[in-house]
């Protein structure tokens, strides 16, 4: 059986590859990648039928990345709260851990697609310590989200080196990991990954569903043997444009996410990151589609729809407890009070 490693090694990482598999013209996808690298495994290339599916669309360059719409490449601030290269500290009592700046696969909506793939931003194993250590020496972090790139890419004995030294961290009560491998490489999943997990309790793993095709049995065999090695899963789904932006695709997905042990948890507004407006849907059509699964799923399966403050505010739900202003230009009330200006167009 082939590994996760070879399958790694084996992933579309150029224009031309995709030409070679789907008949299409590389050269206009080529500027993109000098930009925004790409990378779709094996596996996750499988899944796609046509070219512009909704599989296709969140893994395949597009032209229209090249246009940032003057909007940031940072638009939550998170270089300006970042204590050391490792740690994001937005939240007083959360820490953000960079475990790494690779995924299995390279997302066309990431909002960290600045750094995602590029050696410049590359972590390095000294800058992880400063960030533990970091941590370490702030008492008011309690609850520490590693991510980065994808956790799950570092190697079994890494992984375990990272989760002991945050357990061994007393004011440390909560570790949470962010991660795309059920979705885009399931086979990581190994018997001795979920053997390292199981030793770290209470362990919380979000992982990145978006589209019901994205539910195969590949994923559901690696939901299952994480929740059997007790981590706790939950789902945080982008509203996509062509994508999953319609009242059935979202009942689809949730519906069978809850059968895999998987709790909805979020449903996330686009962050206004450069290169990613074609992915935009407006803030009215999600609360249309939240409204649209209450009656038709249970509570457990309906996520609570959000809006990532620009600035490094926070995230605040889609609510009349927190938008003052509808329109073009939303005005939020953040969680400290301030006042945000979220512009749809």
């Amino acid at each position: 059986m082939e590994s996760w490693q070879q399958s790694l090694r084996a992933a579309i990482t150029s224009p031309q590859q995709l030409a070679d598999r789907f008949a299409i013209d590389p050269r206009p996808l080529e500027a993109v990648c000098v930009r925004y690298p790409l990378r779709i495994t094996p596996y996750y290339a499988g899944l796609i039928r046509e070219v512009g599916d909704p599989i296709w669309r969140q893994c395949v360059p597009d032209p229209a990345e090249r246009d940032d719409a003057g909007l940031p490449t940072d638009p939550l601030a998170e270089e300006a709260h970042s204590p050391v290269p490792a740690l994001v500290h937005r939240y007083p009592d959360r820490g953000l851990l960079l475990a790494g700046n690779s995924c299995a696969g390279y997302c066309r909506f990431c909002t960290r697609k600045r750094r995602i793939g590029r050696p410049e931003f590359n972590i390095s194993f000294t800058e992880l310590q400063q960030g533990i250590a970091t941590i370490a020496a702030t008492p008011q972090i309690r609850d520490v989200l590693i991510s980065g790139g994808d956790p799950l890419l570092l190697n079994d004995a890494m992984l375990q080196e990272l989760l002991g030294r945050l357990r061994a961290i007393p004011h440390v009560e909560i570790i949470r990991i962010g991660s795309r491998i059920p979705v885009v490489l399931p086979e990581r999943v190994t018997p001795s990954l979920c053997r390292i997990l199981r030793q770290h309790p209470p362990l919380y793993l979000n992982t990145h569903f978006n589209h019901p095709r994205e539910l195969t049995e590949q994923s559901w065999q690696a939901c299952a043997r994480l929740a059997e090695a007790g981590v706790v899963l939950g789902n945080q789904t982008v509203l996509l444009r062509g994508v999953n932006d319609d009242l059935e695709t979202l009942l689809e997905l949730n519906r069978n996410l809850l059968q895999m042990r998987v709790r909805p948890y979020y449903l996330h507004q686009m962050d206004l990151t450069a290169g990613t407006g074609h992915f935009r849907v407006r803030v009215e059509k999600g609360r249309e589609l939240v409204a649209g699964l209450r009656g038709r799923i249970t509570g457990m399966g309906i996520p609570q729809y959000v809006i990532d403050l620009p600035g490094g505010k926070g995230k605040v739900p889609v609510n009349g407890d927190y938008v003052e202003t509808w329109g073009d230009e939303l005005v939020l009330r953040a969680p400290d009070g301030t006042k945000v200006v979220y512009r749809q167009t």
